[in-house]
């Protein structure tokens, strides 16, 4: 069967037992772009091999290119993951770059580079494992494997963050890449964090971006003002990553302890925060005293 109904999960018993197919019963996929400085010049055969060499986990890890094709179209894949790609010598469109690149935490002159990529990949996850963290990783290390044709970031776009290629390539994660990859704080990649002022608003609004994905909710604060980024940006990256691991739910009215003697209470959102209003759930973060917290 060719390339083109696998990668929309068709597959067949006349199907090699180890093509590459897609999981067709993936609606929404996850994803992750990256943007080049040049035109998309890999083939198969060199993407396989920096697949191969990014972890001995991927060490029978292939890709698949459709041929002829205008547009990068192919299949990466290893174990349980399978990854759908799409490239085109355009660049990302500029209202979702923005999105992802402004409020990143890396220079303006490697932001200034990004902007001015002239073509982009998207990936998608279409492979059986379950565990979406899994399933970024996947995703990330692919990423990483490209890093080495010329990219220059990669975006997430549902969770309005990016990062610069490099720091996802081997040479820079070393032999332990996957593993890096899973390390990874949520709000590095994988969720997003984003401060951003409101008109008429004393302060500054921060959240999160991508914790539905996770089966978790977004967490925000009116903070005082932008030099308290990285506290609250490290406060929702460990709140989060409690909650992955320990499977614990935190909703509206549940307090908690953030610091030596800081603590915070969550809410909903009022009407007058529609700024706040999805993808998934959002739970606002109020500081409070000791005394404030729940029994």
């Amino acid at each position: 069967m060719n390339i083109f109904s696998r990668y929309f999960g068709r597959a067949d018993e006349s199907a090699d037992a180890t093509a590459l197919t897609a999981n067709a019963a993936i609606e929404n996929p996850l994803s992750l772009q990256v943007l080049f400085r040049g035109p998309l010049t890999m083939q198969a055969a060199t993407l396989t091999t920096a697949l191969r060499a990014f972890h001995p986990a991927m060490s029978k890890a292939r890709a698949e290119m459709a041929p002829d094709m205008q547009e990068l179209f192919g299949l990466i894949g290893w174990g349980k993951h399978v990854v759908r790609l799409i490239g085109f010598d355009a660049p990302y469109p500029q209202d979702s770059l923005e999105a992802c690149v402004a409020p990143a935490a890396y220079p303006a002159q490697v932001k200034d580079e990004v902007r001015a990529h002239t073509s982009h990949i998207i990936l998608y996850y279409a492979g059986f494992d379950d565990n979406p963290l899994e399933q970024y990783v996947a995703l990330a290390a692919v990423a990483g494997a490209l890093a080495g044709f010329g990219a220059l970031a990669v975006l997430n776009e549902h969770a309005h963050t990016s990062l610069p290629a490099g720091i996802l390539a081997p040479d820079s994660l070393g032999s332990e890449s996957l593993e890096l990859l899973r390390s990874l704080p949520l709000n590095a990649l994988y969720c997003g964090f984003v401060k951003y002022e409101v008109q008429d608003v004393l302060g500054v609004w921060m959240r999160t971006y991508g914790g539905d994905l996770f089966g978790l909710p977004d967490f925000a604060v009116l903070a005082s003002g932008h030099e308290e980024g990285q506290r609250y940006a490290d406060i929702f990256n460990n709140i989060m990553g409690y909650m992955m691991e320990s499977g614990a739910e935190l909703a509206a009215g549940h307090t908690m302890q953030i610091g030596e003697s800081s603590y915070m209470k969550l809410r909903e959102p009022a009407e007058a925060e529609y700024f706040l209003d999805g993808p998934g759930k959002v739970l606002v973060a109020e500081v409070i005293t000791e005394a404030q917290i729940n029994p």
